[in-house]
């Protein structure tokens, strides 16, 4: 193997609100010493990110206790976890040299909202009729607003964008939810 480390952490999507897991799929150099492994956690809207000592191999799922987002009641209430853009950062020593990070957009509350939409569309498995039709296509629409969302902030490194098209794709599922806007 090469004599340097090369770090890299998987971010899948998860179903629980309330979770967020990061596991470490670093290929570390039999050469090299792995010391003081640093995961560094910034969630959206913060400019601070919370330190999370780790050993190299990690897998966990980070809670809003662990992230310094909920103070009371850990371990008995779980509290969700924001959706947006968190910056993740593994690092291992020397941490300012030897580190990956990754823009990773949380798009856990807008699936399940999509989700619950999708249960209440009783789709079957014939075609539908033409107003069910039109909503099932605003659907399609939607998910591709979301995957594009995420491929803006993990792929084309554009923040900005992603955070657009969430927050239009929630917008148009918040229309086919509630069409009154009474709700």
């Amino acid at each position: 193997m090469a004599d340097k480390h090369i770090l890299s952490l998987e971010i899948p999507t998860v179903s629980n609100c309330g979770l967020l897991c990061i596991k470490d799929t670093s290929q570390y150099s039999s050469e090299l010493a792995i010391d003081c492994e640093e995961l560094q956690v910034t969630l959206p809207g913060f400019t601070v990110p919370v330190l999370i000592k780790v050993d190299s191999g990690f897998d966990m799922c980070l809670t809003a206790c662990i992230l310094a987002l909920q103070k009371t009641q850990c371990g008995t209430v779980q509290q969700d976890l924001p959706d947006g853009i968190y910056i993740i950062r593994y690092s291992v020593s020397p941490n300012a040299k030897v580190y990956v990070e990754y823009n990773h957009l949380r798009v856990t509350k807008l699936y399940k909202d999509y989700y619950e939409v999708l249960c209440q569309l009783d789709v079957q498995a014939c075609q539908p009729e033409s107003q069910k039709q039109v909503l099932l296509d605003e659907m399609g629409f939607i998910r591709i607003l979301i995957d594009a969302a995420v491929a803006n902030a993990e792929y084309c490194q554009s923040s900005a964008q992603a955070m657009q098209l969430y927050n239009y794709a929630k917008q148009r599922l918040s229309k086919i939810n509630c069409p009154t806007g009474n709700c």
